[in-house]
């Protein structure tokens, strides 16, 4: 038996090997174009805030108060303006503000005596409060940046009128540790990129080890053979499951990674917090979670006539699987009872997550890793039933 499946594993593994655009395409390539993918991403949102920081409002200004004028004159204030008299002068600048044609981000009206009028107006008058009006363009994205920095400097100036306590003035309050960040990062996301990524590795090399060995006539010399159905199964499941764990994992690299990269904190998200059990224990779940990924493929390619009616089949899974791996952003959805750990795919994520989250719980990692093998091993039995079916093999 040994002897068998270790001539079909080889057969397979030498097959996928000795193929360098499919090393290159299945094996490399994720990990190198995920981590790309990332830091590019990750630089792109970095110089965005860099640049929102570097930011200044133009403003022009109709009847400003003194008030004002004196605040919006600080240094600190990301904002500059200049002054606009007549009704002529403001109807000349909203138009170019409406047709894009200003250097100026906004047009700010406010009514005469502003300042007399809000140091005497009364909430309880229940008369109209004095109001200011900001005119801006919502196409332009420097417009829409001016506009928010105007109204939060406006809105600050109202609260500062009845002002009578403040909160968080100096100090550090946020009591997160950096292992508290990054172990919310990496389990909202990591999951379902891994489930994605240990599909996408079965995906590449599962129909085409048997589906298109189907469509090419060799599968027939294979069932000829006084090879045992059941060893020519677990060959395939094994070392189809070699495969996709190595893609897997160089997808799974580039995202460790880049990841912090993309976040654009390298020193808040630091995946050091985790230790060499937790990545262990990992590992034992991706490689449970691929024998069950690569039975489920099989035998869909084994049903299939060709490559691309198999393809076409797994790609609903795979998107149910992807899924279930959104289930570990949403709490509602995260279960922690043991007969949860029951559920093919759905025990795999909520593991990831749990170990990402660093909350392990031995007993429903123990009740997926075994439950997992045991639905691999259930594939395997239907598999080896399916390569004894000529019907099934040799349809057309």
């Amino acid at each position: 038996m040994k002897s068998n499946m270790m001539t079909v594993m080889k057969k397979e593994l030498i097959r996928f090997f000795t193929d360098r655009r499919m090393v290159l395409t299945t094996l490399l390539m994720p990990g190198i174009m995920i981590y790309l993918l990332y830091s590019l991403m990750g630089q792109g949102f970095t110089s965005q805030f860099e640049d929102a920081e570097d930011f200044k409002a133009k403003v022009q200004v109709v009847s400003l108060s003194e008030n004002m004028r004196l605040l919006w004159g600080q240094d600190d204030i990301p904002l500059k303006f200049t002054e606009l008299s007549g009704e002529q002068e403001k109807e000349k600048a909203l138009e170019a503000l409406a047709e894009q044609e200003s250097e100026y981000h906004l047009v700010v009206c406010f009514p005469e005596n502003f300042d007399q009028l809000t140091e005497e107006y009364k909430v309880s008058s229940g008369l109209p409060a004095p109001a200011v009006e900001v005119y801006y363009n919502s196409s332009n994205t420097d417009s829409q940046s001016a506009y928010g920095i105007v109204t939060k400097l406006l809105d600050s100036y109202e609260a500062s009128m009845a002002n009578k306590f403040d909160v968080n003035v100096e100090g550090q309050y946020d009591l997160a540790s950096e292992e508290d960040i990054s172990a919310q990062v990496f389990s909202m996301m990591v999951p379902m990129l891994m489930m994605a990524f240990l599909f996408s590795g079965c995906m590449a090399v599962a129909p085409e080890s048997i589906a298109g060995e189907k469509e090419r006539g060799t599968i027939a010399t294979l069932l000829v053979t006084p090879l045992k159905r059941s060893h020519l199964a677990m060959g395939k499941v094994i070392s189809l499951s070699i495969i996709a764990i190595l893609s897997g994992l160089s997808s799974f690299l580039g995202t460790m990674l880049s990841l912090p990269k993309l976040m654009g904190d390298g020193d808040a998200i630091n995946a050091s917090v985790y230790s060499m059990q937790d990545y262990l224990t990992l590992l034992l779940v991706i490689l449970s979670t691929v024998l069950v990924i690569v039975a489920v493929v099989s035998i869909v390619s084994a049903f299939a006539k060709n490559v691309k009616e198999a393809t076409g089949w797994v790609t609903p899974i795979m998107i149910v699987s992807m899924l279930l791996g959104v289930t570990s952003m949403v709490e509602s959805l995260c279960k922690t009872e043991p007969v949860w750990f029951l559920i093919p795919l759905y025990n795999s994520v909520q593991c990831m997550n749990a170990i990402f989250s660093l909350n392990v719980d031995i007993v429903n990692i123990a009740v997926t890793v075994v439950s997992n093998i045991c639905y691999a091993g259930i594939g395997v039995l239907v598999l080896t039933k399916m390569f004894d079916n000529e019907k099934v093999m040799f349809s057309k």
